[in-house]
C-alpha cells in the first residue's frame, strides 16, 4: 500500500530554508522514482525537484536550481527537499509523489500536500 505524507510545511521570511519530507508508510519506495510538485494559487501545479529510485539522478526546474535539494533515505523510505534562499514566490502547497522506476515521469501516487508560504 502506498499512503505518502508530506510534512514540514510552514511560514518563513524571505531568505529562510524549510526541510519537506514525505514518508511512506506502507510499501518500500526503493522501486519508486520519487518527485516535489507544487501548486500556487490560480497556477498551474508544476514540478519542481525529482529523483530517481537509486538516488544517483536528479532535475530541477529552472527557478529553485541552487536554493532546493531533493534526496532520499531508502532506509527510512522517505524523501526530502531542501529549500533554502526561499522567496515568496516559492509560496505554494507542495505535494509529494512516486512512481514506478519502469514508468519514468509518471507518477501514480500523491500525497496530501503540505503548505509553504513566504511572506514578510
Amino acid at each position: 500500500q502506498m499512503q505518502l505524507v508530506e510534512s514540514g510545511g510552514g511560514l518563513v521570511q524571505p531568505g529562510g530554508s524549510l526541510r519537506l519530507s514525505c514518508a511512506n508508510s506502507g510499501r518500500t519506495l526503493r522501486t519508486y522514482n520519487m518527485a516535489w510538485f507544487r501548486q500556487a494559487a490560480g497556477k498551474e501545479r508544476e514540478s519542481v525537484a525529482t529523483i530517481n529510485w537509486s538516488g544517483t539522478s536528479t532535475y530541477y526546474v529552472d527557478s529553485v536550481k541552487g536554493r532546493f535539494t531533493i534526496s532520499r533515505d531508502n532506509s527510512k523510505n522517505t524523501v526530502y527537499l531542501q529549500m533554502n534562499s526561499l522567496k515568496p514566490e516559492d509560496t505554494a502547497v507542495y505535494y509529494c509523489a512516486a512512481g514506478s522506476l519502469y514508468t519514468p515521469d509518471q507518477y501514480n501516487y500523491w500525497g496530501q500536500g503540505t503548505q509553504v508560504t513566504v511572506t514578510s
